[in-house]
């Protein structure tokens, strides 16, 4: 299973409900699988706010996988013949 981890640095200020505004802030993701030609098999994943962008496989010096490894791979559920997987965190996280 080929995976990625992106980080997107954004600039442009995020205005709260709160009042409080987020200036930079960052989004860190990673993607499974491959994104076919006409970009139709996306799968976006959402995690609970104990989760992370780390939903599958292993990196070197893992002691576990990702949090829903047992979900997303290669003829799993979310199958990464198939699919191109992005899970990410949550802003602040």
């Amino acid at each position: 299973m080929k995976i990625e981890t992106k980080k997107e640095v954004f600039t442009t200020p995020l205005y709260l409900e709160s009042g409080r505004i987020l200036e930079p802030y960052e989004i860190v993701y990673e993607t499974y699988g491959e994104l076919n030609e006409d970009k139709s098999n996306v799968v976006v994943v959402c995690h609970a706010l104990t989760g992370s962008h780390h939903a599958a496989g292993l990196y070197e010096g893992d002691r576990k996988p990702g949090w829903w490894d047992g979900m997303i791979g290669s003829g799993k559920a979310i199958d990464t013949d198939k699919y191109f997987v992005i899970c990410s965190n949550v802003i602040g996280s």
